[in-house]
């Protein structure tokens, strides 16, 4: 990873450090980066299968709560800050073909194409914050930057829409009872970026069938006391669109995000 640039004060942190990232002068994951504002998501699909998307983020705005959408070919995404270009100002990025991988790329300068519509959807991030406002622990930070939530595939439908569906993806945080509840009472707040959590207590009831082994992220570590709490999960669209096949889409490598000039208190719903 590369030294993050000294603050300019003429810059806001998230503008400083979307320029960092254009400029290849910081290449990992986000989060902690910009204190303050909104981390998104990103799918970038052709505009003749961007209805459905639209459609799909619509029936299932806990999963993917969205943001906003540009315009046909256009890489700026002006609602969420200036200057913004999709094409720079993501450390890493995902590109399929067909539903299946076939490139990760830093820049997509040569991935680019003049019918793509991208898709800004929120980023559990926002709520993570809120959390540590609140002086509750938040394991994965804990254990160390390079530690990814735990992320599964649950055997909850989301809701089809279009050519898309798929099961839901949550991430796990382990509390203690107490602070399960004051979690759900905070993430309520942020409707825009996941909300409130879907379930806590036994992993089975949503499917997941090795706790121990999550799909994405770091092996869950709990304390004793604890009960596992499972959020709605910004990959759920990835493996929506894996399903799908759409010939042509790009997605962020997860835990590297755009960083937007919205702040996350203008995401709370009260």
């Amino acid at each position: 990873m590369k030294n993050v640039p000294e603050a300019s004060p003429v810059e806001t942190d998230a503008a400083r450090m979307r320029m960092a990232i254009r400029n290849r002068g910081f290449d990992g994951v986000t989060f902690g980066l910009a204190p303050g504002f909104v981390q998104a998501n990103l799918v970038v699909l052709p505009s003749d299968w961007a209805a459905d998307f639209l459609r799909y983020c619509h029936a299932n705005p806990e999963a993917c709560p969205l943001l906003c959408v540009s315009e046909p070919g256009s890489p700026h995404l002006p609602a969420l800050g200036d200057n913004i270009d999709i094409r720079t100002d993501v450390p890493r990025y995902r590109v399929f073909e067909n539903g299946v991988e076939v490139a990760k790329a830093d820049r997509l300068d040569g991935w680019w194409r003049d019918d793509l519509v991208t898709f800004a959807l929120g980023c559990s991030f926002s709520f993570e914050e809120a959390l540590l406002e609140a002086g509750l622990p938040i394991r994965h930070l804990e254990l160390g930057s390079d530690q990814p939530v735990p992320c599964y595939i649950t055997n909850v439908a989301t809701q089809p829409a279009g050519r898309f569906e798929g099961p839901l993806v949550v991430t796990m945080r382990p509390f203690q009872p107490a602070q399960a509840i004051r979690a759900i009472q905070i993430c309520s707040r942020f409707p825009k970026v996941h909300g409130a959590p879907i379930h806590f207590g036994d992993p089975g009831r949503i499917g997941i069938a090795d706790f121990d082994r999550p799909e994405w992220g770091s092996s869950p570590v709990l304390y004793d006391g604890e009960v596992p709490v499972f959020w709605p999960c910004g990959v759920t669209p990835q493996v929506a669109i894996e399903k799908a096949r759409p010939p042509y889409c790009i997605t962020h490598e997860p835990g590297y995000m755009l960083i937007t000039d919205v702040r996350n208190s203008a995401l709370a719903s009260f």
